[in-house]
């Protein structure tokens, strides 16, 4: 099996990944939205549309 973020080979204790580092990648792929189930429930789709209006209203944060 070879691990889904570097295809390098895996290691038991982090498996499916083959490091730490590679399943904190993962981790945080899921964190920051890359990964998404799409969904076709009318109230998902309206929430998404309202948060992301939402958003566009706001200013942006300074840094």
């Amino acid at each position: 099996m070879s691990c889904p973020i570097c295809k390098a080979e895996t290691v038991k204790a982090h498996r499916p990944f083959c490091s730490r580092r590679c399943a904190d990648i993962d981790l945080g792929r899921w964190f920051n939205g890359s990964y998404a189930v799409p969904s076709r429930d009318p109230e998902d789709v309206e929430a998404a549309i309202d948060a992301a209006e939402a958003a566009q209203d706001r200013p942006a944060k300074p840094h």
